[in-house]
């Protein structure tokens, strides 16, 4: 590929910005200086010092020299301390939240980027051999698309060797990462040990690689289109609806879990493991009514019958309350009202007769062994069980509010069940409660289930 002429054709305004990421390497250096010769837009080179080699400072200085000589904007960042955890990933973390935060200050929605060849053979190896989907075993693209920007990859076509070659012959001065051969990080084991050996097979190589890589990413977009048609259906307001989910293939299903999750996750595929899509597809199968599993950066999969909801962790305080009533109390979004008369008696309508109770009364969320003497029925019943009989949701059920009288006694559990407590609607009372959800003024007087 004529790499010039590829430049020249990526569609950007004159008066743009675009940014580029340059470490002062051999691949980066020739991006920056292929973008300076090729494009008129204003070149924001952004760098990274990663703080972990005696030339680092050296390299930044360069940088800065360089671009200050070629009238080229240079923005950096430091990184002063990394967790240990694992290096390779926190460096990717940070050095891209530093992209973003360039790109959002100059407004720009281009970032540049020097991967070549020989970084998407090592890529694709690296995928196999982890296990990944079909969009991550093409490895790297030209074009990456995010919420608002992209990236930009033009020298996949090209090897390292091309690109030593490019800087000698236009006197390009670059420095060498002497990490880049420590076999500790396991991209240097592929680049040492299995890329000599691909390229003594076949010095053209890395092109079917990029054939390859082209190849996988057209079945991807294909599939992203099926599922486009589709996913209106399936996910709405981070819900999965298990029904139509599992009415599609077994394939499609999975790359549907894994489109749903790069919503989620701002299409960084890298956060997002097999194991995260196998475990939702388990769900989808499972007879259980409910429950969670984790997923990377504190989100979780919650089953709630047939659906789940997708959602970050939530802090866990104590949620417990209890408020005397009102002449009209909310909980959460559950409007409980006292009123002087009704015509219905469904169970969104609570009958009292004060001889028959002990007043004040309160309104409370569920505690640990709770039970109600239920109207019309000999015997007393658990809440836990009448909210699963309901299918009343697993994280509204501690919150769901009951009617109780001094002494404790539940006498309501508003839309759902009377107590023996309760009177006829021909029989005296003098206390009359409603429930509503807020804002539901067609229904407020209807008996309705939550």
């Amino acid at each position: 590929m004529n790499i010039d002429k590829f430049i020249k054709s990526i569609d950007i305004e004159n008066d743009d910005y675009i940014v580029i990421g340059v470490s002062a390497g051999p691949d980066s250096m020739a991006l920056l200086h292929m973008l300076e010769k090729n494009l008129k837009c204003n070149l924001v080179c952004a760098h990274i010092n990663h703080n972990i080699r005696i030339e680092s400072d050296e390299e930044e200085k360069y940088l800065k020299e360089y671009c200050k000589e070629k009238n080229i904007i240079f923005e950096s960042m430091k990184i002063n301390s990394y967790t240990g955890k694992n290096f390779e990933n926190e460096a990717r973390e940070k050095r891209y939240a530093f992209y973003e935060h360039i790109l959002k200050k100059y407004n720009s929605h281009n970032l540049f980027l020097a991967h070549h060849g020989d970084d998407l053979i090592e890529t694709v190896l690296m995928k196999i051999v982890r296990g990944s989907n079909l969009e991550g075993y093409a490895g790297i693209k030209t074009y990456s698309y995010l919420d608002d920007y992209k990236i930009i990859r033009p020298l996949l076509s090209l090897t390292k060797d091309d690109i030593i070659k490019y800087n000698k012959d236009n006197n390009i001065k670059y420095y060498t990462d002497s990490t880049n051969k420590d076999t500790l990080y396991t991209r240097n084991r592929y680049r040492l040990n299995l890329l000599p050996l691909l390229k003594k097979e076949d010095k053209f190589v890395h092109l079917k690689f990029l054939k390859y890589s082209n190849t996988l990413q057209e079945y991807d977009n294909y599939i992203n289109y099926e599922i486009e048609l589709k996913i209106n259906n399936i996910y709405k307001d981070n819900c999965i609806n298990i029904d139509t989910l599992n009415k599609e293939h077994p394939f499609m299903k999975k790359n549907i879990i894994f489109y749903i999750l790069s919503i989620i996750y701002n299409n960084k595929s890298n956060i997002i493991k097999e194991k995260n899509i196998l475990d939702i597809l388990k769900m989808t199968t499972s007879n259980r009514p409910n429950y969670k599993i984790n997923l990377p950066k504190e989100y979780i999969a919650n089953k709630v019958y047939n659906h789940i909801y997708i959602e970050k962790k939530k802090n866990k305080n104590n949620n417990s309350y209890k408020k005397e009533l009102q002449n009209i109390n909310i909980i959460d979004d559950i409007v409980i009202k006292l009123v002087d008369n009704i015509d219905t008696d469904g169970n969104n309508v609570c009958r009292l007769n004060s001889k028959n109770i002990t007043l004040p009364l309160y309104l409370r969320n569920k505690l640990d062994g709770d039970y109600i003497e239920v109207k019309g029925l000999n015997g007393k019943k658990k809440i836990k069980d009448i909210f699963i009989d309901s299918k009343i949701p697993l994280d509204i059920r501690d919150k769901y509010p009951l009617l109780v009288d001094a002494n404790n006694n539940i006498l309501w559990i508003p839309f759902i069940k009377k107590s023996k407590y309760n009177v006829k609607n021909n029989e005296f009372c003098d206390i009359i409660l409603t429930s509503h959800k807020e804002g539901d003024k067609e229904n407020e007087n209807k008996e309705k289930k939550y």
